[in-house]
Order: C-alpha cells, then sequence, then structure tokens
C-alpha cells in the first residue's frame, strides 16, 4: 500500500538546494515554480521549499538506498567532489552492515547513501 517517502527540504536559497540535487546528484525538475521544486531520479523524489524561516528551524539528514552505491559514488566524486561529507567522505562498512558514503551542502542538509 505505502510506495513511498518523499521528504520536503527547506531552503532559504532554492538554488543551494538545486545546485545539490541537481548539478550534484543528478536529480531532474519535474515541476518548478516560485517556492517549490519537484526533483526526482530513478524512484526517489524530493520536493525543496523556498522559506527562509522553516529552513532556519532544521536542517536534514535524508537516506537514499541504492543497489550500487559503487558507482553512485563514482558518479558524485566525478561531478562534485566538494560536496562529499568531510566524515564519510569514501565507501565504507559501517558497524551495522551497510556501505555508505554522504554528502553535504552549504547549508548543512546532509544525504546519506546507503547499500545494504
Amino acid at each position: 500500500m505505502l510506495l513511498r517517502l518523499i521528504p520536503k527540504v527547506f531552503y532559504a536559497d532554492l538554488q543551494v538546494g538545486l545546485d545539490l540535487f541537481v548539478r550534484c546528484l543528478g536529480f531532474e525538475v519535474l515541476h518548478q515554480d516560485d517556492t517549490i521544486s519537484v526533483l526526482g531520479r530513478d524512484g526517489a523524489k524530493v520536493y525543496l521549499m523556498q522559506n527562509a524561516a522553516l529552513a532556519a528551524l532544521d536542517r536534514p539528514e535524508l537516506a537514499i538506498e541504492t543497489d550500487d552505491i559503487a558507482a553512485i559514488y563514482q558518479e558524485v566524486k566525478a561531478r562534485a567532489p566538494e560536496v562529499l561529507h568531510p566524515n564519510s567522505r569514501t565507501v565504507q562498512r559501517k558497524p551495522w552492515g551497510a556501505q555508505e558514503f554522504a554528502v553535504l551542502d552549504s547549508t548543512t542538509v546532509c544525504v546519506v547513501f546507503r547499500q545494504w
């Protein structure tokens, strides 16, 4: 019954989010107006919302599960190595068994890529 969970991420400057998700992570813009951008790639979607007040309250950490973490890592590393998270710059097996790496934008929104 449940198909997917789609997060909203609030930004004071929507261009920061578009840079992370479109330029760095390869998402496509599915819809865009003055206050919202709907982005998608493969089966993943995210809504970026222009709202400085809500952006100031929380900078989320999102996780995306993949079945080919090595390919995603190589893609991000080639496209935008500057966004690789300083504490998770390479694919590593974590104590809980997943392989992970992460990216971090200039507002500290974090996206973790995970393969079980």
